[in-house]
């Protein structure tokens, strides 16, 4: 009995000490990382920073606190750091390996969020999807389709392919072809294009609508019709501007070759 009270006692002069200094590390420790929090809480707190990215930042920022404070504390308990180190790199190893594609994802979100190729409201194009930007997570980028369908894109794929960002600029451009017979007098559809295209109600006039012959295909020709419009009207003036140039041709008695038939007559002999 004396043995085991003498050993408790050599344990409790050995440990004892760490002990308590390990309780008090723990204690100082967890409200350094309080203050931090509340002062990261009031600096993040704006405007100009993204909501989704306040949250990553807070997060990353509180793990690694936490995680340093509990390696403190192990140390300061005298279990070695190499044995510790050694079982944190095999867990982080396997973590890694498992979380591949989502820690892809994870960093594709941090960039978009950083460096805002396109932001909430946007049409975009990108890895084989089209629509507006409904919403910006730390893993996937939710597109809403002009059919009204949910895509979900994975942030990884995004940042690893070419973005088209179709309302970054103010002001974007129409461009449509016209066919017609190569039996017209080629001035007069260039002109009536023009003039279709220019009084359509809402297009920009600098710079100024242009209207040329672009391609010459067996018995058609083709004109090129360009006009500038603000980006936020694109399609309703698209088709307006298709629907008066198409007019304009029909009133004015222009033919399209794809409406005519060609009819060859065999004489017998």
């Amino acid at each position: 009995m004396e043995d085991i009270l003498k050993n408790i006692t050599e344990l409790g002069v050995s440990y004892g000490g760490k002990l308590l200094l390990a309780i008090v590390a723990l204690v100082v420790g967890l409200l350094v990382i309080r203050s931090v929090r509340n002062m990261l809480k009031k600096f993040l707190d704006s405007d100009s920073i993204d909501k989704t990215l306040q949250v990553v930042i807070k997060n990353v920022v509180m793990i690694v606190l936490y995680a340093i404070l509990i390696i403190s504390v192990i140390e300061i308990l005298g279990v070695p750091m190499t044995s510790v180190m050694a079982l944190i790199a095999s867990c982080g190893l396997a973590i890694g390996m498992s979380l591949q594609g989502a820690l892809a994802n994870f960093a594709g979100g941090i960039m978009i969020l950083i460096f805002k190729p396109f932001k909430v409201g946007d049409y975009i194009e990108c890895s084989g999807a089209q629509g507006v930007v409904k919403d910006i997570t730390i893993f996937y980028t939710v597109i809403i389709t002009l059919d009204n369908i949910r895509i979900s894109v994975p942030n990884g794929d995004l940042m690893n392919s070419h973005i088209a960002n179709y309302s970054s600029e103010k002001v974007r451009r129409v461009d449509l072809d016209f066919k017609v017979t190569n039996d017209c007098d080629g001035d007069f559809a260039r002109q009536v294009l023009l003039e279709a295209a220019s009084s359509t109600e809402g297009i920009l006039h600098d710079p100024e609508p242009f209207t040329r012959l672009s391609a010459v295909d067996d018995d058609t020709y083709i004109y090129t019709v360009r006009v500038w419009v603000d980006a936020d009207k694109y399609w309703d003036l698209y088709f307006d501007i298709l629907e008066n140039c198409s007019k304009a041709l029909n009133e004015n008695g222009i033919d399209d070759p794809e409406e005519r038939m060609a009819v060859r007559i065999v004489k017998d002999e």
